[in-house]
């Protein structure tokens, strides 16, 4: 009886001890899954998300105070990749707020130019190519098993290694096309404006603003250019894994 009361009791103290181990895993896994939340590069990028939406809050009633809050938010791109790196604090959920937060930004903006000039065609096909390009260039990074969608050492493209590959190209290209939106809205007198006779109109007055007007064109078709190769690269990709998934088949 004795030695069954022993062994009865022994059984109890090992279940209370794995109900304490799973009690102190949960609180580990719980107060890492905040850490991870709590990263500074990503603190950075929830301020990004706020100053975007207090920007297009006010975008009719202020262009000029959401010019500065959306360039502020841009800027802000740089400055947590720049931490994350510092503070080794690099995370996939940050890689994902940061391009989310840039697509959804960006995206916001085109719908607010298409409101504003015509063809808004011209921007709605701007908006679905960054948006295609991008989510092609992530799940294509996702079949071929890399850890970033900027890894395209592998490109024939060199126009797609050299934006990848070259941070200060890639910065001109990024900055032109927002810069390129920015000064859109600015310079908008009304809601029925022809894009082409606003942006001729611009160009040919010898200013600051037509030669930056003149730069950041250059930068943004660049880039359009890189989107459609993106998109090419990325949908060959996809391609040919289903063709070595067909051919793996028994």
């Amino acid at each position: 009886m004795g030695c069954e009361k022993v062994l009865s009791f022994s059984s109890v103290q090992v279940k209370s001890l794995k109900i304490v181990k799973m009690g102190k895993k949960e609180e580990r896994a719980r107060a890492e899954k905040l850490s991870v939340y709590l990263y500074i590069p990503n603190i950075v990028g929830y301020m990004r998300v706020v100053l975007n939406c207090v920007a297009f809050a006010v975008c009719f009633s202020n262009k000029t105070l959401f010019s500065l809050l959306y360039f502020f938010s841009f800027c802000c791109d740089a400055v947590d990749g720049w931490c994350a790196r510092r503070f080794n604090q690099v995370s996939t959920f940050g890689a994902v707020l940061d391009m989310v937060t840039d697509r959804v930004s960006t995206a916001c903006l085109l719908v607010i130019l298409s409101q504003v000039y015509r063809p808004s065609l011209v921007f709605l096909s701007l908006l679905a190519l960054d948006i295609a390009s991008h989510w092609l260039q992530m799940y294509s990074t996702f079949l071929a098993g890399k850890s970033s969608h900027k890894d395209v050492k592998d490109s024939t493209s060199w126009l797609f290694r050299l934006y990848y590959g070259n941070r200060i190209f890639m910065c001109y290209c990024c900055v032109s096309c927002e810069v390129l939106y920015i000064i859109l809205l600015l310079i908008a007198n009304n809601q029925t404006e022809n894009l082409l006779n606003v942006v001729v109109s611009t160009l040919t007055q010898i200013s600051p603003l037509s030669f930056l007007l003149a730069l950041t064109l250059c930068g943004w078709s660049m880039k359009q250019t890189i989107n459609i190769i993106q998109m090419k690269t990325a949908a060959d990709v996809c391609v040919l894994y289903d063709i070595e998934k067909q051919q793996h088949k028994p």
